[in-house]
């Protein structure tokens, strides 16, 4: 039998949404926030000549900066005062993240609840503040390092390089936690998905181009499409699907009253890693080609040649380094996000158990267990999407806008946001139902 919840959330329509004016409020917030960030991607950093930095970009397009250009929503390309983007953040959080699991004192602060998470959350602004200056900094050096892409060389340019791009980091940070807080959905993950979709309508233009000049066929384009839509469809099966531990509670008295034991569940989704396995490989895999595009290739010595011919995307090094690199990270990464034996104690002070096992170490076993199985699937599966599209370039050679990291993100923050909308309108209803009792008791009571 379905909850009340799920009663109310099939029951909703466009016009408990027009009722709901909190939530409309938030909507129009969060895109005014986005084409904030849209217009910041546009304006350019002093300093710079923008012809030859658009052509020298052409040229390392295919490595590191690609993906972050992408990421960016084109800030890069253009050299935007958001071209670091959100970036530093992510990777600070990351950072913070593993150092919890390995500095006793940061382990203590992520237990102690809201006050240690505002303290976890300082330190990864200070983290963010100085990975962006870093970068910031090294970004000004290999600007002046290049012929004609800097107007007037030297310290000046440098600093106001540093101040202008972790600037842009500072606010992109404060305006994705605007929009988590006063907005829809998670601010920081918005962000990244507004870089993403908006090189969507210039990539479908291109491919629809490609059709007219009989470049591409008209049945390939067709199957593309179909493609894409099935693609997506999995993701969503797999990024909703969970493994449901059962949890009984036993029978307890409180007074004179004896209250019937519950049960409950525990959630373990298939992939708990998220999108960062894939991210991870792709810069590592990315790494060799940036730095050997920043060096002359006549420097370059043969072997260094043949491993960069090797490592080109839709080369078989590639495509198996790849799947290995986001295999290993799958399992990485879910160890470091979650701990079995500290959810067996916490089911544990609850007095709440799994049947069939007892409570603690053997509890943390089974968890482990199961946790284990089901990220070997949720590591084929990612791996499976990622190189999806690897395999449809090297065999047709079109040019993919969005490849399967872009369309995990795009699609995670869109299930995301709307179950973040339904929750908004599911609460709605619940507030009208409850104005509308009181007020029919109120009359029966004169």
């Amino acid at each position: 039998m379905a909850s009340a919840a799920e009663q109310l959330a099939s029951n909703l329509n466009f016009s408990a949404f027009a009722k709901a004016e909190d939530l409309k409020r938030r909507i129009w917030f969060t895109i005014g926030a986005l084409l904030v960030y849209r217009l910041g991607t546009y304006i350019p950093m002093p300093g710079i000549n923008p012809d030859a930095f658009a052509q020298a970009f052409q040229q390392q397009s295919g490595g590191v900066l690609g993906m972050f250009n992408m990421f960016a929503g084109g800030a890069v390309e253009r050299m935007a005062i958001f071209a670091l983007g959100i970036m530093p953040y992510i990777s600070a959080s990351i950072i913070v993240q593993l150092m919890t699991s390995v500095i006793p004192s940061l382990e203590a602060l992520k237990k102690e609840g809201e006050a240690g998470r505002k303290v976890i959350n300082q330190y990864t602004r200070y983290g963010t503040v100085l990975l962006a200056t870093v970068q910031a900094y090294g970004i000004a050096v290999g600007l002046e390092s290049a012929a004609n892409l800097v107007v007037d060389p030297g310290w000046f340019f440098r600093l106001s390089t540093v101040i202008t791009l972790v600037g842009g980091t500072m606010f992109l940070m404060w305006l994705g936690e605007q929009i988590t807080a006063r907005g829809i959905g998670n601010g920081i993950s918005l962000i990244i998905f507004a870089g993403i979709v908006a090189g969507l309508p210039v990539a479908i233009s291109g491919t629809l181009e490609l059709g007219r000049t009989g470049a591409l066929s008209t049945g390939l384009i067709l199957a593309i499409l179909i493609l894409a839509v099935a693609v997506i469809a999995i993701i969503v099966f797999f990024e909703r699907a969970q493994r449901r531990l059962l949890i009984q509670y036993p029978k307890r008295q409180v007074g004179n009253r004896m209250f019937q034991g519950d049960t409950s569940h525990l959630p373990l989704k298939l992939n708990t890693a998220g999108v960062i396995p894939p991210i991870f490989a792709s810069s590592l895999l990315l790494l060799p080609a940036t730095a050997a595009g920043f060096t002359n290739s006549t420097e370059l010595p043969g072997w260094a040649g043949s491993v960069l011919a090797a490592l080109g995307h839709g080369q078989p090094l590639y495509m198996l380094l790849y799947a290995a690199l986001i295999m290993f990270f799958c399992f990485f990464y879910t160890a470091i996000v979650f701990n079995p034996k500290d959810t067996a104690d916490q089911l544990k002070k609850h007095s709440g158990f799994i049947p069939g096992y007892r409570p603690g170490e053997r509890t943390a076993d089974y968890i482990d267990y199961v946790l284990t199985r089901i990220t070997v699937v949720g590591a084929i599966y990612i791996t499976l999407v990622c190189l999806l599209p690897e395999f449809l370039i090297s065999a047709t050679g079109v040019p993919f806008y969005l490849g399967g990291t872009s369309l995990l993100i795009v699609v995670s923050v869109t299930l995301d946001t709307v179950a973040q909308i339904q929750g908004h309108l599911v609460a709605h209803q619940y507030e009208g139902l409850i104005k509308k009792s009181k007020l029919r008791g109120g009359k029966r009571g004169r």
